[in-house]
């Protein structure tokens, strides 16, 4: 089967909804209660364990041939003018976005703030040990590499197919 990143993310989700559904409903017929004076043969939940371990198997199966071929994608795919990998634009992105919030927290603050003191009679300012107007400067240059990023992993994640043999 060809498909994109996307796609087989979408591809993975239902292959983890199946198995979800196959363990909750394994869940629910694992045990049963029946009155001492109840056929219990008539109150036993329709189960069949071998049955169910069997498709238990065949989607955990599925679930890693979805992963490697995901996973191999990632490792060999280059973003387009970035230099980096899909699994290292996975690392960067994230990395971008600490950067940016540090920077958001940086850029906000007053180059001099008064603070409360518990003395009367004395005042304390903070001041910020940096040039604040550096820090919003750099924060606009890291949203605007972050958008750049996510925006050239989502083209590539919705346009190069790859296969997946499932």
């Amino acid at each position: 089967m060809l498909c994109t990143s996307s796609e087989a993310a979408k591809i993975l989700r239902r292959l983890n909804d199946e198995k979800m559904m196959i363990e909750s409903r394994e869940s629910m017929s694992l045990h049963f209660t029946a009155a001492i004076n109840e056929d219990i043969e008539n109150a036993r939940p329709e189960y069949d364990y071998d049955e169910t371990r069997k498709a238990l198997d065949e989607v955990d199966a599925k679930i890693r041939k979805v992963k490697h071929a995901i996973n191999t994608f990632n490792l060999t795919h280059e973003v387009p003018g970035f230099g980096m990998t899909v699994d290292m634009m996975l690392v960067y992105i994230p990395q971008l976005t600490r950067k940016k919030q540090r920077l958001s927290a940086m850029k906000d603050r007053l180059p001099k703030v008064r603070e409360m003191t518990r003395v009367a009679g004395i005042i304390e300012y903070s001041y910020a040990n940096y040039d604040v107007q550096k820090a919003t400067e750099d924060f606009v240059k890291v949203s605007d590499e972050l958008s750049r990023a996510q925006t050239a992993l989502d083209v590539l994640n919705n346009s190069v197919k790859f296969e997946i043999d499932i």
